[in-house]
């Protein structure tokens, strides 16, 4: 899956709400972001899910939501209607715990955390062009996974920036700071990841 500019115009949620259709259309900074097939891989997907899985059995009965792409994430920049808003993101996973921040059309505002499984023809946006959007927002915990390197990237926010990343090898537990008893158990990856 390759992500393409769409055009040169500024867009809003608006604009975005009419045009796109498929998994993987983002809006960043009124930049239209759209994916080209194929969909994301398998091994990306067993991932995913894996840690959507992990997640959701450790935060139940605690009142957080984990979620997934394909699932609009809008992050305005204060507090302009939803029709004005110029970044719209779709995490792999992510987590919310306050429950305003969830409506029809997906979630309004930052989630406390989330991942990126980074693939070869996405890397680059996701670390690029998406991480600088989660820390204006105020992401307070990014984790970007490197399937191929079995690396994972944490981005954790300190007055209001991304310092340099801690890098971890996907093996043994990787807590998530922010929610105690939430942990990642690499171990129990799919055969998916390389």
């Amino acid at each position: 899956m390759t992500v393409l500019k769409r055009d040169n115009e500024c867009h809003t949620y608006a604009d975005y709400l009419e045009w796109s259709g498929s998994y993987g259309d983002e809006l960043v900074n009124g930049t239209a972001y759209v994916r080209e097939p194929p969909a994301p891989s398998g091994s990306h997907q067993f991932i995913v899910a894996e840690l959507c899985r992990q997640i959701g059995n450790a935060l139940k009965g605690r009142g957080c939501r984990v979620g997934i792409a394909p699932l609009d994430v809008r992050l305005p920049k204060s507090t302009e209607e939803d029709d004005l808003v110029d970044t719209v993101v779709q995490p792999d996973v992510f987590i919310v715990s306050d429950p305003r921040k969830v409506d029809a059309r997906g979630l309004r505002g930052a989630p406390d955390w989330l991942a990126e499984v980074l693939s070869p023809s996405t890397a680059r946006h996701d670390q690029f062009v998406k991480l600088p959007a989660y820390e204006r927002a105020g992401v307070r915990e990014v984790w970007l996974i490197h399937p191929i390197d079995r690396t994972l990237a944490i981005y954790r926010l300190e007055a209001g920036y991304y310092g340099s990343p801690t890098i971890l090898e996907l093996k043994g537990h990787t807590q998530i700071t922010d929610f105690p008893g939430v942990s990642i158990d690499w171990d129990q990856m799919p055969d998916g990841l390389p």
